[in-house]
Formats: structure tokens, sequence, C-alpha cells
């Protein structure tokens, strides 16, 4: 459903202006809804909100594409850095499934400050009076005090899960489908007054090498590149096929062995691939990816990785990108058609955005998209809802992809259960002068 023709209507200004350094980015944000997008300590993250548009069903991000096309060629922009994440941005999150009851959002914030290759900076956003305003509220603060969050499964819990994926394994052995991604979830109650920001902080310092997000209340740290755009270069990094750290050097280094040999990930792996490939082909040419995938270290995780590089060849947006590419097999599963019915039937719960698009673009549709995944969704009442999810193949043992949902669900579900402190809240840098720069 497209927005309304009143929210296209009124021009943005936008200002970016270059500054000497900038606060950890996640201590300048909302401590109860944070808007970042952040890995290895460059990106941007956003204050306030100049305009937040809707969309639903499966025109979703066709929708967006084409009012962000609007809002960009009626926007006045003076952006003097011109890196990616500068000028006019929009934070965006969307569905995983076209008949998803959650609502996709691009968000542009009132201010938004970005750091990259070593520049900072700060774009505002709106009126004089509204830029001043919000850049008053782009002040760093302690983050908050530490909590404990006890987390349980969800209404699908593991020994339902095995069953899906053996239901699942069936399927495959009759041709209905060659692969199905299915997820489970588990679910904690945050404290009243929570500060989002310290569980968006863990994730980032626990694993810095991953996209760490919080858009409208979805938290997480992806380890995926859905697409990136700029410039007319495009990159992409599959994921698919997974395997638990060792215990120790000679253990870690026998797992990933075992990984990049494994018949069965490597088949999930070339499903991924290939689905991304043929997705990709009607955007791009020069579409390039290694003959076989790589063993790509995370602190919880080994996985299979494919990075993939092409030229943009027909304008495409990043959110016309997006809209091509998702779902991936990593996520979905393969023919797509045949996986998103049997993950209707088999999961039951909606995804919401696990699993959906999560990033930002810029006013020339050049952008950054993760796959939302390593995440947990914030609801009104309190509960945070966290997923994981595993490829199903015709090898596939119930038993193994349980195993292998409870390592995804590591990097939530630990940021949320450690012990508390004996201290809490975290000292910050004091208020930099660039906190409430000059609006001229």
């Amino acid at each position: 459903m497209p927005p309304t023709a009143p929210d296209l209507a009124t021009p943005l200004t936008v200002k970016t202006t270059r500054v000497d350094d900038i606060t950890p980015l996640l201590t300048l944000v909302d401590p109860e809804n944070p808007l970042a997008f952040v890995r290895r300590n460059d990106g941007i993250a956003g204050v306030g909100t100049a305009l937040r548009l809707e969309f639903h069903g499966a025109s979703r991000m066709r929708d967006a594409a084409e009012a962000w096309r609007r809002i960009a060629a009626n926007a006045e922009v003076d952006d003097e850095v011109r890196l990616g994440g500068s000028g006019l941005v929009a934070f965006g999150s969307f569905a995983f499934a076209d008949d998803s009851a959650d609502t996709s959002i691009l968000l542009v914030p009132r201010v938004v400050l970005g750091h990259r290759d070593g520049v900072h900076w700060i774009t505002r956003i709106g009126s004089v009076d509204d830029v001043a305003a919000a850049a008053e509220q782009a002040a760093p603060t302690l983050l908050g005090a530490e909590y404990h969050v006890a987390m349980k499964p969800g209404a699908f819990g593991p020994d339902d899960y095995a069953a899906a994926v053996a239901e699942a394994v069936a399927t495959i052995g009759r041709g209905e489908a060659s692969k199905i991604v299915l997820a489970r979830t588990m679910e904690g109650k945050l404290p009243e007054g929570a500060d989002l920001r310290v569980l968006a902080a863990d994730l980032a310092t626990g694993y810095p090498d991953t996209y760490t997000f919080a858009v409208d209340g979805l938290i997480g740290s992806s380890p995926e590149t859905l697409i990136r755009s700029e410039k007319g270069e495009l990159t992409a990094r599959v994921l698919a096929g997974s395997s638990a750290r060792g215990t120790d050097a000679a253990s870690d280094a026998t797992a990933a062995l075992e990984l990049a040999t494994s018949q069965k990930d490597l088949d999930e792996h070339a499903f991924a691939l290939r689905s991304l490939l043929l997705s990709l082909e009607r955007h791009a040419t020069d579409v390039v990816s290694a003959e076989t995938p790589f063993t790509l270290k995370l602190p919880n995780v080994w996985h299979l990785a494919s990075d993939v590089r092409a030229r943009l060849a027909d304008g495409a947006s990043s959110l016309d990108l997006i809209d091509s590419l998702h779902p991936t097999a990593a996520v979905a599963g393969s023919p797509t058609r045949d996986a998103l019915a049997q993950i209707q039937r088999l999961e039951p719960f909606d995804r919401g955005r696990y699993a959906g698009p999560v990033g930002w673009v810029g006013a020339d549709g050049d952008g950054e998209w993760a796959i939302a995944l390593r995440c947990a969704q914030v609801l009104p009442d309190g509960t945070i809802r966290a997923f994981a999810g595993a490829g199903i193949v015709s090898e596939s043992v119930p038993e193994r992809e349980v195993a292998e949902t409870k390592m995804k669900f590591k990097p939530i579900v630990d940021a949320l259960e450690r012990a508390l402190p004996d201290d809490v809240g975290r000292p910050l840098p004091s208020r930099p002068a660039w906190a409430a720069p000059s609006v001229g």
C-alpha cells in the first residue's frame, strides 16, 4: 500500500556538514527507539523523525522505491561530504512475507550522524527551527542500566521445530521443494524503561564484522549483505551452511574443514547463491563470484560464504534491487514459490521483519542492505521476540537443525541473559561541540 500524497508533498531540506569527530554513534540515539546501521564502527545513526512512510503487501518494496524517487527528486540537498550515507538518507526495514501483518517502513530522521573511512559528518533535515531542535537532542547520554532477560522458547519450541524439520525433509523427498528454511522463536520480557542501546551496543562490540542494526524496534547483528550499491558497483555476500565453532584451536580448524567439505552444506549454499545470481542478472552485468565458497569465522559460528560483485546495468535503485532479490534461498528456500508455501504451512507465526531487508537508501538510490538475521523484535508490551532459522535439505537431521538454531540464537540470547554487573550504567564522553552546530 503506497503512502498518501501529503506524505510526499513537502520538499525536504537537507544539509550535511563535515565535523572533526563523533562520539560513538549508539550513545546518541533514542534509548527507547534507537535508529542505527553500523559495521566496524562505520555507519549512520538517526535522531528524531522528519518523515515516516509505511508499506504493506506484495508491492511494499516497489511502492517504497517509487515513493523514494519522488522524495529525493524534490529534496533540496547540500552535501559537502558526498560519501555513502551522507546527504538525504532513509533507514528501512521490510517484512519478510507479502501477507505479513507487520508494517514495512522508510524512516528519514531529523538528524543523521555518520562515520565512514575516517570521515565524520552530521546531516540535518527539515526546517531551520526543526533542525536546531533536533541537533540539541543529539547529545550523548549514558547508556542505561544493564538488564537480564530470561529467554524461553516461543510457541514453536524445540520439539515442535524438530517435527517440522522432519516434515520438511519428507516434503523435499516427495519432490515438492529442494530447500526449505524454517525458523523458530524465543521470547522474554524487557524491564520497564530498558535502554535498547545497551543491547545494540553489546551486539556491535561482540560482533564487529556484522551489520548491527536498530530500526523501529528490530535490533540485531546480521552477517549477510543482501546488496550494497555504490556508484554503479554492486556487492553482496551469501551465507548458507553453518557449523558451531570448536572449543580449541584444533577442534575449531576441524569444524571449519568439515563444513567446507560437507555435501549437505555445500548443496544448501549452492541453492542460496544460485537464487541471488539469477535475481541479480536482470539488473547487472559482469556478475562475478568464486567457484567455491569460503569459510567465514564469526565469534559463535562458521559459515559457508560467497562474495558476489557486479556492475549495475539498468539504473535500478537499491530499493529496486532488494525487491528483486528478496527472498533469497538463504532465508526462504528453493524453488522460492514452493518454499514460501511450505514456510506458511509449517511455521505457526508471522516472521514480521525477521529475514527481510534492513538498511538504508540515499538520495541517488545507492544504499546498503543486510538481511535481518540474528535479531529480535521489541513489541509494544515490552515482549522481545528473537528469531533463528536453518536451511532444510534432503540430508537434514532434525536434532542437528535444532542445534543450529540454538547456535544462531546465541548473539541475542547471550546479550539479553548476561549477568548483571556490580555497577550500573556506562560512563561516556562529555558532550562534544558538534552536538549543537550552527544552522546557517
